[in-house]
């Protein structure tokens, strides 16, 4: 089975990057512009794992990962927030939401997928 890499931010150029790191390193990933786009792809693709951006226009990544979280469905899902905001405060309040865990860009690609294989040994 794929795994599938949901990447969601309204950036295209951080879309772009992140999906060329994952592409590389054998991943499958479908790209979402914002909270609202995530849903619907999360909701008709079949994937493994979400990475989002915090700051973005209509639903933040906060208020994603809340939504992700109230689907049974995707109750175990790893989330991973990708942002440039580092303040504790704001960590606590993704983790408050259901993040699995946090990345602060800028990042490396091996940062990232190093992340991503860790995240899916953690899976129930």
């Amino acid at each position: 089975m794929e795994t599938k890499v949901l990447v969601v931010d309204d950036s295209i150029v951080v879309r772009q990057v992140v999906s060329f790191m994952l592409t590389t390193a054998g991943y499958v990933v479908v790209q979402a512009v914002d909270g609202n786009d995530a849903l619907t792809k999360l909701n008709t693709d079949n994937i493994s794992m979400v990475i989002t951006d915090l700051n973005m226009p209509g639903m933040d990544g906060i208020e994603l990962i809340k939504q992700i979280r109230r689907a049974s469905t995707y109750r175990f899902m790893p989330v991973v927030m990708l942002t440039t905001q580092s303040q504790e405060c704001k960590r606590q309040e993704g983790k408050a939401a259901g993040a699995t865990c946090w990345i602060c860009k800028p990042f490396t690609s091996a940062q990232l997928v190093g992340i991503v294989k860790k995240v899916f040994t953690l899976r129930p």
